[in-house]
């Protein structure tokens, strides 16, 4: 069911009403401060939902209830929100005060008060090249993967709506928006953005719970498949049902083997992501860094931080129960046309007859070998042959993993470990097993022979080193690695809720709110670039005499430069490689958020820091980050992080002890803005941090 004349009449009249009201209220706005900072006159409630709005879009309600609907993680995801609830009151108290103080227009701008020049620029580059690839990027992504199913077969001047013009769509409408508008623009209308995405976020979850109660009363639900999903009786209750959810994918603290949110990395890793994205990103901080005053801007902060309490009520638990209700859909979602598979196995098609002299390959994960069981064989073998094994076509499953397994220990002793971790692994996978008759323990399905056979055929079985130097000789293997194959589409959750669930007219202001906030955080994202742009780069380095209007017009012309960038990449985030968009945005943060944070850190409360460390900690995170990415490419992203923080704050510890500063650090202060804190705000910051801790207790 996709979109009808109402609801298409209702989405396009609210956004037609609210981007009238930011227009409006922006249209004086002419300097660069009135443009990039509001004119520094944003009272809390503003801010507040301004930085909910920034913050909860697509990312959250398409990736995040992606993540969610995933069997290993569920509402262990939710930490990226409740830990910034605590984030976020930290950041009121001890981030917002020296920033507001100092009266800077970027982040990257105190570095160079604090350090010096260099480090002010180099991070400048970072964050620009951050928030460009990778956060507008992403967005624009799950912002046409949002739509992608309400156009499902539907064409716009004779062009199909997929994934990429969509993009196209969705990147061309933040643009617009905001070069028209500035910061300004961007407040007034994420105050209704923000309400309405959780109006309508509340919707969507309510219309999910009534589903998963009387499944039968929605058309495209399987009452029975959802029942057997779940793991209950079919006359079971809406409290059962949830219970049995609650029981087995709604647990905070995962176990430390688990690959994307270990309990471990709740110590630490986990902390860096949310510091540096909520209180050293310059597309949030911005919001903050226009406040009127100290405790309008602490006000807004904690205000947010209750709002993140309640985000992963009307996101992880829809995208869990989302699963139980459409995991038939996401399978076919999966295997369609142009979407995740179609490709790959179209491609496959064409060179399955012949493998000898093929040079490509095909991973499957487990998830597919266990609903496609034939057609994974097939693939293993095919991919097998092509890495020059011996594989036996009427060999069944049994015979065809012990041939397999012993042609792997013959080419790769180390495979012996790797077998031992994976027989281990796999007691708790859900997929087809191939056992050893001599030895039980020793389990190894598909999705694993598959890898080893891949690996062995592209070389990368080789040690790191060996893959360098066959690479740099001329003698790797020219076998290339196609698209790897998945189970389902759970990036489709939400979009699926919003689809057969919403009712005609509703589905329209459902829509709207969601694209509303999608822009909105595109907002955000290119309103900071070109700010960090214009004001880090460009005045300082190719126009240092830069009158206010030519600021203004470098800053609106940076937008649809960033957009350009932007939409060439996006469609490139359905391929499973990036394993959803919301893991792709945290993992590649890592390449600077570590040495972000431990620079700001060292700067803002270790006085005798040398003024070099600010440069060498942010070309030292990346450079650490990369290698941990090489040589620990199986430990959890968030685990990677930590030890890259780790490795930053040792280094910049012995630089402070060997040669600490000497002269009286002057920052300079901002003589007009009221600096007075706010005692509400304590006390409400303290309720968060306290409901926070019940939460985890609640779902531990």
């Amino acid at each position: 069911m996709g979109l009808s004349p109402v609801d298409i009449a209702v989405f396009l009249g609210i956004v037609a009403a609210v981007v009238t009201v930011g227009v409006v209220m922006s249209r004086h706005e002419k300097d660069s401060e009135g443009y990039f900072l509001a004119g520094r006159g944003l009272t809390w409630w503003l801010i507040g939902f301004s930085l909910i709005a920034a913050n909860i879009s697509a990312e959250q309600f398409v990736g995040m209830s992606g993540q969610a609907a995933k069997d290993n993680v569920g509402l262990a995801v939710a930490s990226y929100e409740w830990v910034a609830a605590i984030t976020l009151v930290v950041v009121a108290f001890c981030f917002l005060p020296k920033f507001l103080r100092s009266g800077i227009y970027t982040i990257p701008e105190y570095l160079q008060y604090r350090y010096n020049h260099l480090a002010r620029t180099i991070m400048s580059l970072l964050m620009v090249v951050m928030l460009v690839c990778v956060n507008v990027t992403a967005v624009i992504y799950m912002g046409a993967k949002a739509l992608e199913p309400l156009f499902e077969g539907q064409t716009l001047f004779g062009m199909q709506l997929d994934i990429t013009l969509l993009s196209w769509i969705v990147g061309i409408a933040a643009a617009a928006y905001v070069a028209a508008g500035g910061l300004k623009a961007c407040a007034w209308t994420d105050l209704f953005w923000g309400s309405g995405l959780i109006i309508g976020g509340a919707i969507v979850m309510v219309l999910t719970f009534l589903a998963l109660d009387k499944p039968g009363d929605f058309e495209n639900i399987d009452a029975a498949a959802v029942c057997q999903s779940i793991g209950v009786d079919q006359d079971a209750t809406l409290a059962e049902k949830i219970g049995a959810l609650k029981e087995n994918r709604m647990h905070m603290v995962l176990p430390r083997d688990n690959p994307e949110l270990p309990w471990t990395a709740l110590i630490l890793g986990i902390w860096i992501p949310n510091f540096y994205y909520w209180g050293l990103n310059q597309y949030i901080m911005q919001r903050t860094l226009g406040a009127r005053s100290l405790a309008d801007g602490q006000r807004g902060v904690v205000f947010a931080a209750s709002l993140k309490l309640i985000i992963p009520f009307i996101v992880c638990i829809p995208g869990i129960i989302a699963f139980s209700l459409f995991h038939g859909k996401m399978q076919e979602n999966a295997m369609q046309g142009k979407r995740l598979n179609g490709p790959a196995l179209a491609e496959f098609e064409q060179v399955k007859a012949a493998p000898a002299g093929v040079k490509k390959v095909f991973p499957f994960d487990g998830e597919f070998a266990d609903l496609h069981p034939d057609q994974a064989r097939e693939i293993l073998v095919f991919n097998a042959t092509v890495a020059g094994l011996d594989t036996p076509p009427d060999a069944d499953l049994p015979q065809l993993r012990e041939r397999l397994v012993s042609q792997f220990l013959a080419g790769n002793p180390e495979f012996q470990h790797k077998l031992d971790a994976l027989a281990k692994d796999n007691q708790n996978r859900n997929e087809d097993r191939l056992k050893a008759e001599e030895d039980d323990e020793k389990v190894l399905g598909m999705a694993d022979l598959n890898d080893e056979a891949v690996a062995l055929a592209t070389g990368e079985n080789l040690p790191l080193w060996r893959q360098w130097l066959d690479w740099f000789s001329g003698k790797a293997p020219d076998v290339q690695k196609q698209q790897k194959l998945v189970g389902y589409d759970r990036d489709g959750a939400f979009p699926l809720l919003i689809r057969y669930l919403v009712p005609t007219g509703l589905r329209g202001f459902v829509l709207a709110a969601l694209m509303g906030a999608v822009v909105s955080s595109l907002a955000a994202m290119l309103n900071a670039a070109s700010t960090i742009f214009t004001m880090d780069i460009y005045k300082e380095y190719l126009s240092t005499r830069a009158s206010q209007s030519a600021l203004v017009r470098t800053g609106r012309l940076c937008v649809p430069v960033a957009v350009l960038v932007g939409c060439l990449i996006a469609p490139q985030l359905a391929k499973p490689e990036f394993q959803g968009a919301f893991h792709f945005i945290q993992e590649f943060q890592g390449y600077i958020s570590p040495g972000v944070l431990v620079v700001f850190l060292f700067g803002l409360f270790i006085r005798r820091t040398p003024r070099v460390c600010g440069a060498v900690g942010l070309i030292l995170c990346p450079i650490v980050y990369g290698l941990l990415q090489l040589f620990m490419a199986d430990e959890p992203f968030l685990n990677r992080m930590a030890i890259t923080a780790g490795v930053v704050a040792v280094v910049l510890t012995t630089i402070t002890l060997l040669r600490p500063l000497t002269e009286t650090m002057t920052l300079p202060e901002h003589a007009t803005l009221d600096m007075t804190a706010s005692r509400g705000a304590k006390i409400c910051g303290l309720l968060v941090v306290i409901v926070t801790l019940a939460l985890y207790a609640i779902f531990w």
